[in-house]
C-alpha cells in the first residue's frame, strides 16, 4: 500500500494537460527525427528548420507558421500526420465532461492507433492506461500548474546560487523570492 492510499484514502489521480501534451510533442519529435533523417538522405529538406513550429500550439503561431503548419499536416509526411493527432488530442480538453471525453479518446485513440507511427502508438497506448486520471479531470477540474510553476521557480533559485552553504539560506531565499513579500517599512 502506498503512502497515498494510506493517509489520503479517497484521493483521486487527476491528469493534465501539460504532461500529455509534452508526451505528444516527444512523440512528434521521434517521428520528425527519423523521418527528416530518412529524407536528407534522399536529398529532400522540407523537414528542416521545422523542429520549433511543432512545439507551438497552432493559435500561438504567427500567420506563416499557421500556413506552414496546415501545408504540413495536409501533406504525405508521416511528421504532418502525427502534428495532426497531436493538435486534434487538444480537443479532448473541451469535452463538456468525462461521458464525452471518454467517447472522444475512444475516437481518437482508434486514429492514433491504425497510424502506424511507433512513437504516436505508444504515447495512445500509455494514455488509455491512464485514462480514469485523464478523465478525473472533468470532474475536479484541477491542475498542478502552480505547483510546477513553483518548482519551476525554485530550481532557478538554485541554479542561480550555485549551492547553499545551509538548507536554511536555501529557505529563505524561497521564501523571499515565492512569497511577494512586501519589504517596504
Amino acid at each position: 500500500m502506498t503512502s497515498s492510499n494510506r493517509n489520503a484514502p479517497n484521493a483521486e489521480i487527476v491528469h493534465d494537460k501539460f504532461h500529455v501534451s509534452k508526451y505528444l510533442n516527444d512523440a512528434i519529435d521521434k517521428v520528425r527525427r527519423s523521418e527528416h533523417r530518412k529524407l536528407k538522405s534522399e536529398g529532400d529538406d522540407r523537414l528542416t528548420g521545422l523542429r520549433q513550429l511543432l512545439l507551438y500550439n497552432e493559435e500561438n503561431l504567427d500567420e506563416d507558421g499557421q500556413v506552414e503548419m496546415q501545408i504540413l499536416q495536409k501533406s504525405d509526411l508521416q511528421t504532418g500526420r502525427a502534428c495532426a493527432i497531436k493538435e486534434n488530442f487538444r480537443h479532448f480538453w473541451l469535452s463538456v465532461d468525462s461521458d464525452s471525453a471518454g467517447e472522444f479518446f475512444r475516437s481518437w485513440y482508434g486514429w492514433a492507433i491504425r497510424s502506424r507511427l511507433e512513437p504516436v502508438k505508444a504515447v495512445a497506448r500509455m494514455l488509455k492506461r491512464h485514462l480514469t486520471g485523464l478523465l478525473s479531470y472533468f470532474r475536479h477540474h484541477v491542475t498542478n500548474g502552480l505547483a510546477e510553476g513553483f518548482n519551476s521557480k525554485i530550481q532557478s533559485i538554485k541554479s542561480a546560487a550555485r549551492g547553499f552553504r545551509s538548507f536554511a539560506n536555501y529557505r529563505l531565499r524561497i521564501l523571499f523570492y515565492c512569497g511577494r513579500l512586501n519589504l517596504m517599512p
